[in-house]
């Protein structure tokens, strides 16, 4: 009795065995990105706090739009798309959070720079 054994090159093995754990990896589904949306939520949420509505009102503008735009996308069973443009609100949202902590910052500098002024001005008449 002869037994035939089929020898396969390992290279080729390897080749297959990759060949098709990309196969299943491109089956798997992308999951919702719900994570994703509730930290852009809470970026929005942080930037309102900041008043970035005063001071970047076209930042957070553009990061609710993306929010609403990624809402709609994941309604829509696009995750890939829904992830990116919550990503995206989520940075604008942060953009406009610290451009309306840094312009704060600046106006407080402005009136202390005032104030500054007036007293140096006042104890001046003083000495007159």
């Amino acid at each position: 009795m002869s037994r035939h054994v089929l020898h396969v090159p390992k290279h080729l093995l390897a080749i297959a065995t990759l060949g098709a754990a990309a196969a299943l990896a491109g089956c798997a589904s992308t999951p919702p990105p719900t994570s994703q949306l509730a930290i852009a939520q809470q970026a929005l949420n942080s930037a309102d706090t900041a008043q970035s509505a005063e001071y970047a009102p076209l930042e957070l503008r553009t990061a609710r739009e993306k929010l609403l735009q990624a809402e709609q996308a994941n309604v829509e069973k696009e995750y890939d798309r829904a992830r990116y443009l919550a990503e995206q609100a989520e940075w604008d949202a942060r953009v406009a959070e610290r451009k309306a902590q840094a312009e704060k910052a600046r106006r407080g500098l402005e009136s202390a720079e005032r104030g500054t002024q007036e007293l140096r001005e006042e104890s001046l008449r003083g000495l007159q």
